[in-house]
């Protein structure tokens, strides 16, 4: 089988497939992947095969596009209505309209018998429908984005969609949900269960992980990882987050933080450990409880380890997965630029978060739900019955979709 993967140009949208895509490689399949230069270093990291189109695309530099001065995003677009939501798709089918007869062209020379994309690739359900070929979207985490989103586009896609084929934008066949069910959004939009199994690249594990004992020895680490929070918020905001965290004496402060912006936080109190970034599924056995900026990685593989989160959200789907950890117990949530510039409110939350007992529990629950879901290999054969291919040897057709 024939499976193409299309990638918005944002590395964090890919890693959350990359699971399902080894266990389709596993199982003999031929997976190539056509994305921006963007998600190409992740897909050669992971070890799949990929196809660059057009140019870069800085999502950083977007997102402080038009910003007022000396604010800060959360500042300018703090959370949207819920009826809000939808706008988000309408970034990013402008993306993709750019890209998309490019994308088609390859298409139809590569002959997909799957199409595998992330929640917001709506070129995937045009070209899904032009071909005749199933469309599978995965989903990152709690998703109140992508249904409305595509039906937010749905008008501005009629005339792209109607000369390829296709009469608007349809729905995806498959949109498989890593979520545990107690974590997805109550009356959403149904997906098909996937275990979310953690993956944020590969790395070597340090000396300190491997010696370390864990909890329970003396010490409460909580892990903080801000994504791309410190390019967004700069120096200033990181600095006082983790000074308001350290405030809890008998907490080890261990956070992610590359250079430059380790250098612009400046000097850290003693029990605060700033370690270059690396997959967070190394060291989370090792700690009691997580803050993040409400990403999905981080926050889904916070989940996998059962640790209760401190969610501090910034953006777009950031609030609704923020919520929903708070609405199972199993996290804390402050969702304004106040309350998180406010060193008294982020101190209290994380002393409830490590001295509450019922938030640890929570996680623990959740944890065992999401170990529950169907593995990537068991819905990788389900996708191969939906295609209808067989198992039989195919002539690899990537490098011809390379000299294109």
């Amino acid at each position: 089988m024939r499976v193409l993967v299309i990638a918005t140009p944002v590395p964090t949208h890919f890693l959350p497939v990359v699971p399902l895509l080894w266990a389709l490689r596993s199982a003999g399949h031929e997976v190539t992947v056509l994305g921006q230069p963007d998600v190409l270093g992740a897909v050669r990291a992971c070890g799949l095969t990929g196809v660059g189109v057009g140019e870069s695309f800085d999502v950083n530099a977007m997102l402080l596009r038009n910003l007022p001065a000396e604010q800060r995003p959360l500042q300018a677009r703090p959370r949207p209505a819920p009826e809000l939501l939808g706008g988000y798709g309408r970034l990013w089918w402008a993306h993709a309209a750019a890209l998309l007869d490019r994308y088609t062209g390859l298409a139809e020379e590569y002959g997909p018998e799957l199409i595998l994309a992330d929640p917001l690739e709506y070129c995937s359900l045009i070209i899904g429908a032009r071909l005749g070929v199933p469309v599978v979207h995965h989903r990152w985490t709690v998703d109140a984005i992508s249904g409305p989103a595509r039906r937010f586009v749905r008008a501005d896609v009629r005339e792209p969609a109607e000369r390829l084929g296709p009469a608007g934008l349809p729905d995806p066949t498959v949109l498989l949900d890593p979520c545990p069910p107690s974590l997805r959004i109550p009356g959403g939009e149904p997906g098909v269960p996937i275990r979310y199994v953690p993956y944020s690249g590969g790395a070597e594990t340090p000396a300190w992980v491997r010696t370390d004992p864990g909890p329970g020895a003396g010490r409460r680490r909580v892990a903080v990882s801000l994504g791309n929070t410190p390019a967004l918020h700069g120096g200033r905001f990181v600095r006082d987050l983790l000074h308001a965290l350290a405030a809890r004496r008998d907490a080890e402060i261990l956070v992610t933080l590359p250079e430059p912006h380790r250098s612009a936080v400046g000097p850290l109190p003693a029990n605060v450990t700033a370690v270059d970034p690396l997959p967070l599924h190394l060291f989370l056995a090792t700690c009691d409880a997580m803050v993040h900026h409400g990403g999905a990685g981080t926050a889904m593989t916070a989940t996998a380890f059962g640790l209760p989160q401190l969610a501090l959200p910034q953006l777009a789907d950031h609030f609704p997965l923020a919520d929903r950890l708070a609405a199972t117990g199993a996290g804390l949530s402050l969702d304004t630029a106040a309350q998180q510039d406010d060193p008294r409110l982020v101190g209290r939350a994380l002393d409830e978060l490590l001295s509450d007992p019922r938030h640890a529990g929570s996680a623990r629950l959740l944890a065992a739900e999401m170990a529950a879901m169907p593995s990537p290999a068991a819905v990788a054969a389900d996708l191969e019955r939906l295609a209808g291919a067989t198992t039989e040897p195919r002539e690899a057709s990537v490098p011809c979709i390379s000299r294109k």
